[in-house]
């Protein structure tokens, strides 16, 4: 059975962690230190938080060989990317050039159509959701803009600002809340 002797400073700084954490599992390993310094039992412990005696004891050692920041959940790298970092250059070039660009009959990438092309070009099978992650890291977008307006007909676009300009210039017919713009000469 481990009993914790805590100096003032440490009680006051397992106090403070304790009243100012977000982490309802560090408060609770907190809680369960300053329980035990004040001489309950691992099992009365295990009792009042809801947890393992195990649980409890498994606290109480981190506390003893690294202090508060023993007490702190630490969480694992977690399992590697599928996808190279490497080929993150590579895919916003597939994407800059469009499906059409690689000479695929499609508009625009779909994640599973990024994925499919992956598997082609690197021999890299992947999910769908591994590539949507994938390029959520790498800030790439698997659709490119359509700029309509820039590529439209410069007589179609002359003639359209014309047209909005004579509409803005006319005045407003009638004086009722569901007025009808009418031309000057249409009376």
């Amino acid at each position: 059975m481990i009993q914790i002797q805590l100096s003032q400073e440490a009680r006051e700084q397992l106090v403070q962690t304790f009243k100012t954490t977000a982490d309802r599992r560090l408060r609770n390993r907190c809680q369960a230190i300053l329980m035990n310094a004040d001489k309950r039992s691992q099992t009365a412990i295990a009792q009042d938080l809801h947890v393992e005696r195990r649980t409890v004891y498994n606290w109480l050692t981190a506390y003893v060989a690294g202090g508060l920041d023993g007490l702190k959940i630490t969480w694992g790298p977690g399992k590697q990317s599928f996808i190279p970092a490497r080929l993150g250059d590579t895919i916003r070039t597939w994407v800059k050039n469009g499906p059409a660009g690689w000479g695929l009959n499609r508009a625009n990438w779909t994640y599973e159509e990024l994925a499919d092309y992956v598997y082609k070009q690197e021999g890299i099978w992947v999910s769908t959701s591994t590539m949507r992650n994938f390029c959520r890291r790498h800030q790439i977008r698997p659709y490119r803009p359509t700029y309509r307006c820039l590529r439209a007909d410069p007589d179609k676009k002359q003639a359209a600002k014309a047209e909005i300009a004579d509409v803005k210039k006319k005045p407003w017919q009638g004086n009722s809340s569901c007025s009808v713009r009418m031309k000057p000469d249409s009376r």
